[in-house]
């Protein structure tokens, strides 16, 4: 079986593509990372992330989009995703499409969630969706500050359903955008 790899979106910095097996580890790697994962419930072991992966590649065959693999131009590094969930919740605002963004530790404060999630956007236009949502922990400004670069509106807060109401990270800040 050949395994191809189809890139849906460039930046002058960056591939967005379909993931390969040799991703998988780096992955892995990456969601293990507590500084990655400062503003989740608990990092992922490696079958949480195998699962997770999988159900990525589901949602391609799925819906023909999904979250990116995000790889540097200039050497080829997998360094995260980028992309588009269907919302895995029940809340005023699902069902509905998020634009999220995860990238390894030593890529953060570069610009690259923005200029990937940029890009995100006009394939979500021309995949049909007509707004998206993002969230995120009310503590996790950076990644709210990339809500914000990218033209996204504060449209309220809510309380994560699948949090506790005594975690730190309950409490979430949610932004939309039309298409």
């Amino acid at each position: 079986m050949i395994n191809r790899t189809t890139t849906y979106a460039e930046t002058s910095r960056l591939i967005l593509r379909s993931w390969k097996p040799e991703d998988l580890p780096l992955f892995v790697a990456m969601n293990r990372d507590a500084q990655v994962m400062k503003y989740f419930p608990a990092s992922l072991t490696e079958e949480e992330t195998e699962g997770f992966y999988n159900r990525i590649k589901e949602e391609f065959a799925k819906n023909a989009w999904g979250l990116y693999a995000v790889e540097l131009k200039s050497t080829g590094q997998f360094i995260g995703y980028v992309g588009l969930h269907e919302i895995g919740f029940e809340a005023e605002f699902t069902p509905g499409v998020e634009i999220g963004w995860r990238l390894a530790a030593d890529y953060h404060n570069q610009g690259y969630a923005t200029e990937a999630a940029e890009e995100v956007l006009k394939l979500a236009k021309s995949c049909g969706i007509k707004s998206l949502y993002s969230f995120t922990a009310t503590i996790n400004t950076p990644s709210e500050r990339v809500m914000q670069k990218i033209g996204m509106g504060k449209i309220g807060e809510f309380n994560h359903p699948k949090l506790s109401t005594d975690s730190p990270l309950c409490r979430h800040v949610l932004y939309q955008i039309a298409l």
